[in-house]
């Protein structure tokens, strides 16, 4: 309960006290205290909700009232927030929500990344409770002037979720993120590479990376999850790779030191759907097998947290590992990356001058004039896993089988990524209703149409 007390004047004075001869009152004699004329005249006063003393002081009576009217309601509803818990940093609440939110080690990193990088600078110092909408509002303005809008939604979210900690936490009434506009997110429609870019990929590939990269167009891994495939994650009988795990590089400088380099381990996949068995063509099975016989598998030591509660430094058996016998990074396998690509081009590039001078001499049939085809810049492996999922769509898979092979969480992330490789015939559709209805009598006759 609240309640008002008056600093100024003695709630129960004594018996021939000297009146106030500043104010007065109606119902009782005002006796002046110690404190009469120092500071703000009327205090409310209560408990909260852990039984803690806690008083606040105004200047009219009229606001004391209604703050202490206001402090009952949210006592009584749950909703009271302690006045001295907003002064906490916004740094302060956002650690506690980092390092104990349930995070998969990529999404731990990419968290510690976004706050420090993009939120600390401009609210880490401050109060959370001084936080407004529209300060919100400017930081997502002067931030989409760097970040991508799909970047600054995940950055923003992590935001929100901090705030959205200091209110389950009655640390501020409410979430200035509220109603915050963001720049519109249009996800850029995948193109999936040309099947003579692919064969090209898989041509220009090191020896010791060609199976590893057939094996990515065969099966729709995930970079990581390639990475951190061991031997007996494949089933050579049964023709199929079983997911379980994938290789984690950590981004640097994220535990302090920003001149050490963090060491890969295998962690979980990304989400729990991508735990998954997926079937493998002949032509890969066979591939893995012929790799396996020229680069024998690596024990490598590694720490293994694929079981966050029981992670272990073990030896793991690697299908695929760099020169030196050791997992593959992304750092280095960048640069081979990148000489592949070039090698692609450049028979591609080689190709298509040999298709063209082949046309010519034909006489320029047309419509069948060659169109060049190159490995486009900025591809990487994420592209071959493109390339699969258009190979499934195209032989008209489900949403559901795509979804299930790429490891998508939902079908709705398989269909906002790949919605437009879907085929819509319009003969496809008629024939179908055509098949259900054909039975049905004609309601009318038929109408003769005559052409004029």
């Amino acid at each position: 309960m609240a309640n008002v007390y008056d600093r100024w004047h003695l709630s129960r004075p004594k018996k021939g006290a000297v009146p106030c001869a500043e104010h007065s009152s109606k119902t009782r004699a005002l006796v002046p205290s110690k404190d009469h004329g120092v500071g703000k005249r009327w205090q409310v006063r209560w408990r909260d909700a852990a039984g803690e003393q806690q008083k606040e002081n105004f200047a009219k009576r009229s606001q004391a009232d209604t703050r202490a009217a206001t402090i009952e309601a949210d006592l009584a509803r749950g909703l009271y927030v302690d006045p001295a818990a907003g002064k906490e940093s916004f740094r302060a609440v956002a650690e506690r929500w980092r390092t104990t939110a349930v995070h998969r080690g990529g999404t731990a990193t990419r968290v510690e990344r976004a706050l420090r990088l993009h939120i600390y600078p401009t609210f880490g110092d401050r109060p959370i409770v001084s936080i407004r909408p529209s300060e919100v509002q400017a930081w997502v303005k002067d931030r989409s002037q760097a970040l991508a809008p799909t970047t600054l939604r995940v950055t923003f979210s992590y935001l929100v979720s901090v705030m959205h900690t200091a209110v389950r936490d009655r640390t501020i009434a409410i979430n200035p993120c509220a109603g915050i506009k963001l720049p519109e997110a249009r996800r850029p429609e995948i193109v999936p590479l040309h099947k003579d870019a692919v064969h090209a990929l898989i041509e220009a590939a090191p020896p010791r990376y060609r199976a590893m990269i057939l094996l990515a167009v065969a099966s729709g891994l995930r970079q990581g999850e390639v990475f951190g495939l061991e031997v007996d994650c494949v089933d050579f009988l049964r023709r199929e790779v079983v997911v379980r795990q994938q290789l984690v590089t950590p981004d640097k400088d994220v535990d302090g030191d920003p001149e050490e380099t963090p060491e890969p381990y295998l962690g979980e996949p990304k989400t729990h759907e991508s735990y998954r068995t997926v079937p493998l063509v002949g032509l890969a099975v066979d591939a893995l097998a012929a790799h396996l016989q020229q680069y024998p598998a690596a024990a490598v030591d590694i720490e293994d947290r694929s079981d966050p509660r029981k992670p272990r430094r073990r030896q793991a058996w690697m299908l695929f590992t760099s020169d030196r016998g050791d997992v593959l990074k992304r750092a280095n396998w960048s640069h081979v990356w990148g000489r592949m690509e070039e090698r692609a081009n450049e028979a591609l590039g080689k190709a298509y001058a040999e298709a063209y001078a082949a046309w010519v001499q034909r006489g320029r049939p047309e419509g069948e004039e060659p169109a060049p085809v190159r490995v486009p810049d900025g591809a990487s492996m994420h592209d071959l896993r493109h390339f699969y999922a258009s190979a499934l769509i195209k032989n008209r898979e489900s949403v559901k089988t795509v979804q299930r092979r790429l490891g998508h969480s939902k079908p709705s992330i398989t269909l906002d990524i790949y919605t437009h490789l879907w085929p819509d015939d319009e003969d496809t559709t008629r024939a179908a209703v055509e098949a259900v209805l054909g039975d049905v009598p004609a309601l009318c006759p038929p109408v003769k149409i005559v052409s004029r």
